[in-house]
């Protein structure tokens, strides 16, 4: 007898209720951990940001504290270089998305269609609340995606003094190498313009007196190219170039 009751309409009730509470369990954990989620996202970008400021072995473990004691988060018209005020829930890469909000880019090499009329920087502040580095988000093709990184750059607007990719799908050993700490101290102290130009490169066999150039990741031509197309690009006209002219930290 009990074997007839398991009828098949029975069975797929079952199931459809089985399904429906692991649902509703699912669903319940997704919107209840939401918020630990932010939080660990939003760390986890401050701990980068502090990196490219020098500032992350200072942290000793507090991100956050240190974050709002020493950056101040600005908004630049990318066309005038000029300081303009914006939501504090803005964010660039969505903003790039949205036609009236974004121009169309004209360089394909760089990897990505538009980008936002207005871009996030972070001022670094130093013991006597002047800026002492500007962090600039910075993003371009590599071999296999996008790569995400900061640009730290010195007061003068010329220097850089870190180059940190946080965000990237290159080959391990490869590619890859754009976040080991060894290419990456490369970067300190290499000049972006000369005689008004962008100068800064990525190649082959650099001098050690070379102050405009940056050795290339050894058997990943690609991912150099795109770093140098991603300079290009961000430090030039249609990126950061006019903001870096014009230095408005310094007013």
């Amino acid at each position: 007898m009990s074997a007839k009751k398991e009828t098949f309409p029975k069975t797929v009730g079952i199931v459809v209720a089985v399904c429906l509470v692991c649902s509703i369990v699912v669903s319940g954990a997704a919107v209840g951990l939401r918020s630990l989620q932010q939080t660990n996202a939003a760390l986890d970008k401050q701990s980068n940001i502090l990196h490219a400021a020098g500032l992350l072995e200072q942290a000793k473990g507090d991100i956050a504290g240190t974050y709002d004691a020493k950056i101040e988060r600005r908004f630049v018209d990318l066309n005038t270089g000029e300081y303009v005020d914006m939501p504090a829930d803005y964010d660039m890469y969505k903003a790039a998305k949205v036609t009236d909000k974004s121009i169309k880019v004209e360089n394909s090499n760089v990897g990505f269609q538009r980008r936002a009329n207005v871009a996030s920087v972070y001022l670094v502040k130093d013991d006597s609340g002047a800026v002492s580095r500007i962090v600039l988000p910075v993003h371009g093709s590599g071999l296999w995606n996008l790569m995400y990184g900061f640009l730290a750059v010195d007061n003068d607007g010329n220097t850089i003094r870190e180059l940190i990719y946080y965000d990237q799908q290159e080959t391990p050993g490869l590619g890859g190498e754009v976040q080991n700490p060894d290419w990456q101290a490369k970067w300190d102290g290499k000049k972006i313009y000369k005689d008004g130009e962008v100068a800064i490169a990525v190649k082959k066999n650099v001098a050690a007196d070379n102050d405009y150039a940056v050795d290339a990741l050894s058997g990943a031509t690609l991912t150099s190219n795109g770093v140098q197309n991603t300079l290009d690009y961000w430090l030039g006209e249609n990126g950061f170039g006019p903001y870096l002219n014009k230095q408005p930290w310094k007013s």
